[in-house]
């Protein structure tokens, strides 16, 4: 997962903390990320810029240069599909960014609380303080925090496996498990240009992952300036054709570990060399 940087210098442009959905602050990121030698790292919470200002901070105390991001979680809605749209460079707590995603912030939490109901009345011992204290740091409550509960509690092995799938997705047969409740994502489109409003580079998350590339063409005229190329979930041929369309529509190319800690999928990825070099990192910067 490298694009030939030097190893002098690390950088990771997409990696979240207990802001969001990660178990680890953003004192234990920046420490993880300096003992894997990460020189340079952008923190993209979901939907939030929240914690920026500090992250920046510790960064000059442990010589690590933070780039204030955010995951904005979006919808392509030609295709009908979910897409991811971080943003570098932003200017932290920016009207833009707040106006788009608070309502997304604050639906995630009461759908969750929706949740937890349904799972108390189905017979699960949680409760919502119990869900709520997971989330103690973070902007509200994520399917994660209730799976960790449920963890705890001894109802799973695992954040991710057959009880996640169970609860909160559709069976084959259509069938929604109970706690199973879809969210409403903000257009990709606005995503795209409040990243612009707030003085940052929009860049499409893991592409691959997600099924977007066909949406890159429409996404670049509208101002898309950039694509993740390097990710975990990546395979070869993702990350191939990643880098064509980013050669054909002239856009930067960025990598990132994706970094959730426990609440990955897999869990556990850690911060660290992407695939972006310094040069990388100043092509992106450039676009500003």
């Amino acid at each position: 997962m490298s694009s030939g940087s030097s190893g002098k210098f690390a950088v990771d442009l997409h990696c979240h903390t207990w802001k969001s959905d990660n178990d680890h602050s953003i004192e234990e990121v920046l420490r993880l990320a300096r003992e894997r030698g990460v020189t340079h790292l952008a923190i993209t919470d979901h939907d939030t810029t929240a914690g920026l200002e500090k992250a920046v901070r510790l960064g000059e105390e442990l010589g690590i240069a933070v780039i204030p991001g955010i995951e904005i979680s979006a919808y392509d809605f030609e295709r009908r599909r979910r897409a991811h749209i971080v943003g570098l460079f932003v200017t932290p707590g920016h009207l833009a960014l707040n106006e788009l995603c608070e309502p997304t912030v604050r639906m995630r939490d009461e759908l969750s609380r929706r949740m937890v109901d349904r799972l108390i009345s189905a017979g699960y011992r949680i409760s919502w303080p119990q869900v709520q204290a997971y989330a103690r740091e973070g902007t509200g409550v994520y399917k994660q925090h209730i799976m960790h509960a449920l963890l705890d509690e001894g109802y799973a092995d695992g954040i991710y496996g057959p009880v996640y799938d169970k609860l909160f997705k559709r069976a084959e047969n259509g069938e929604p498990g109970i706690a199973y409740m879809p969210m409403t994502y903000v257009d990709a489109f606005d995503a795209i240009a409040a990243i612009r409003q707030a003085g940052g580079v929009p860049i499409l998350a893991h592409p691959g992952q997600m099924g977007n590339f066909e949406a890159v063409e429409a996404w670049a005229e509208a101002g898309l300036q950039g694509i993740e190329a390097y990710h975990p979930s990546h395979s070869e041929a993702h990350t191939a054709r990643a880098l064509e369309l980013a050669e054909r529509y002239g856009l930067a190319v960025s990598g990132g570990t994706d970094f959730h800690g426990r609440y990955g999928n897999p869990p556990h990825h850690l911060p660290g060399d992407c695939g972006i070099d310094l040069d990388g990192l100043e092509r992106i910067r450039s676009v500003l």
